[in-house]
């Protein structure tokens, strides 16, 4: 019998996999608190809880008509980003796939009423928000990386992230999913992003984009998932990055919207050009995800 041992929402921004120069140049002499947030992470939750295999929500593969999941055997290679080839060019990727666990969860999403597909074709590409929190959080694990579909709803996504859920359940594996993405996602003008790559959410794309992140993640801090799903509606009124699909799959697996489990910050909330960033954690609760 498996588990679902923890989950977050991950940041993958860029600046993460700059040179630390880089980093501090852009950010006013200063870190980003994104990238000792990974390593807090890495230390402090993965070396506790041991998962077997990683299941990461990939904000950055979107498919159309169907869920996709990852089901190669193993996956190596160099990942050069098409959107930001400066900052993220020939990064080593090298890990075991978890196949048994992606058809089952595909077959499940299947039976639950939504389109899924499982892919083990050599050609299919790797994405970045995969890449770079494997960068800092893997160690031996088997990975899943699951696209989220342009064309899909909240219960799309939260019907997925059941799927994925149950076929944990069913099987012998000690399991943490990341939703790895950002919150409202809107970028400045081009002309305009040279002034805003602090990571200081003054620089946010407007207040109400900043007070409506801030509010969802008070709300994930007081375990208060409801809220954020039931709230859906408005909050895509500033345009969580790839309709907040990787938060709400990942919600799905732990429960929906009856998860109880409070999320503690592992980074400080964070602009990125005019987009919200955070690394938000939920370990299981000792009652379970749902109290």
């Amino acid at each position: 019998m498996g588990e679902i041992v923890g989950a977050g929402l991950i940041s993958h921004a860029p600046t993460i996999m700059l040179p630390k120069e880089v980093r501090y140049e852009l950010n006013e002499g200063k870190e980003i608190s994104l990238v000792p947030g990974l390593i807090r992470l890495k230390d402090e939750v993965f070396s506790r809880l041991r998962p077997d295999t990683i299941v990461i929500v990939d904000s950055h593969w979107f498919t159309t008509v169907e869920h996709v999941l990852s089901a190669h055997e193993h996956r190596s290679g160099k990942m050069t980003s098409s959107e930001l080839p400066r900052g993220m060019s020939g990064v080593p990727y090298d890990y075991d796939g978890d196949p048994e666990l992606a058809h089952l969860a595909a077959q499940l999403g299947k039976e639950l009423g939504t389109p899924t597909h499982a892919s083990d074709d050599e050609y299919l590409p790797v994405y970045y928000a995969t890449v770079n929190l494997l960068h800092y959080l893997h160690t031996d694990e088997k990975v899943v990386s699951v696209s989220v579909v342009q064309t899909g709803e909240p219960d799309d996504f939260l019907t997925m992230g059941e799927a994925i859920g149950e076929a944990v359940s069913r099987l012998d594996r000690r399991v943490v999913v990341l939703a790895s993405g950002g919150m409202s996602h809107t970028f400045w003008p081009l002309k305009e992003l040279p002034k805003h790559e602090a990571s200081d959410p003054v620089h946010i794309i407007t207040p109400e984009a900043r007070a409506a992140d801030e509010q969802r993640l008070e709300w994930m801090r007081q375990g208060d998932h409801r809220r954020i799903v039931e709230t859906m509606d408005e909050y895509m009124a500033v345009n969580p990055e790839g309709g907040f699909g990787h938060y709400l799959m990942m919600l799905g697996a732990v429960g929906g919207a009856d998860c109880i489990a409070p999320g503690v910050m592992f980074s400080d909330y964070e602009n990125a050009t005019g987009t919200g960033q955070v690394h938000v954690w939920f370990d299981r609760p000792e009652g379970g995800w749902t109290g």
